[in-house]
């Protein structure tokens, strides 16, 4: 397996754990310093690799009323003032190709959402910034198919590919987690990143939001750790999930974060000594 290399980073089998953390969405700029502090102070001295994470635009809510972000200039300021202030990689989604060069200018890492990952253009546009990408894996695909998303960043020269699992299409209302399937993606030989926030969630139905069951994050988490196959944890984290302007049923929080890190750096550690 190749491993993905970033700021002062290297994400791969028996690296450090790779940490991405944040709010689902940028609601504002004292939410999210006041989050990344936290999450700051969290991981201080724990064998992590911490990538802050929030999405600028929320671009498929399920209402249409439904909050979708700032004006697209301010997301980004802030995004950027993180990094800055900081001092720590910044990761976001694009959602088109038209967004790509501004979006690569602030964050180290470009995220393909699930809904896209077989958006070619997009893909390719993502690749050409030179930039990390980590391409989610669609609800609707199966972790084989990955590997064609894969080829299409790769097509481009860039190599610095990471795949995320966040749970497959089960039913009409709900998500399910094959742990197979980290493997399966593993065997493509780009590092994979298990989410353990979107999950748990429940796609809404008649409802106009989709709910969640968080209880579920860190077991998932410490399962798909224990697999062997994971080198990155996604983690969305919010000081009130409840009143969340995005996915308030499936965000870790925040109070919660610290104990989180330390069970699952328990078994990422277990597992690379069972792999030696």
């Amino acid at each position: 397996m190749t491993s993905v290399k970033f700021s002062d980073y290297v994400v791969g089998p028996q690296k450090k754990l790779l940490l991405i953390a944040g709010p689902c969405v940028i609601e504002s700029e004292e939410l999210i310093m006041r989050t990344a502090e936290a999450l700051i102070n969290a991981t201080e001295g724990l064998p992590l690799q911490f990538v802050f994470k929030s999405s600028y635009k929320k671009a498929n809510r399920t209402s249409l009323h439904g909050f979708s972000g700032l004006p697209f200039e301010e997301a980004l300021g802030i995004l950027r003032k993180v990094k800055e202030t900081f001092h720590i990689p910044v990761l976001t989604d694009i959602h088109t190709e038209q967004e790509v060069g501004a979006v690569a200018d602030v964050a180290d890492v470009l995220q393909i959402p699930a809904f896209l990952c077989r958006q070619t253009d997009l893909l390719l546009a993502a690749g050409n910034s030179g930039r990390v990408i980590n391409i989610k894996k669609g609800q609707f695909l199966s972790p084989e198919g990955m590997q064609h998303a894969a080829e299409k960043v790769k097509s481009t020269g860039n190599e610095s590919i990471m795949l995320t699992e966040r749970g497959s299409t089960f039913g009409y209302s709900d998500l399910v987690v094959d742990m197979r399937g980290l493997i399966t993606m593993a065997s493509t030989g780009y590092p994979v990143v298990f989410d353990a926030t979107h999950s748990v969630q429940i796609p809404g139905g008649k409802s106009s939001t989709s709910g969640g069951r968080p209880e579920f994050i860190v077991p998932l988490a410490r399962a798909a750790l224990a697999t062997g196959a994971v080198s990155g944890i996604f983690m969305e984290a919010h000081p009130d999930p409840a009143n969340a302007f995005s996915d308030a049923g499936s965000q870790l929080n925040l109070e919660l974060v610290p104990r989180a890190l330390k069970e699952m750096l328990q078994i990422y550690a277990a597992s690379i000594e069972l792999r030696k």
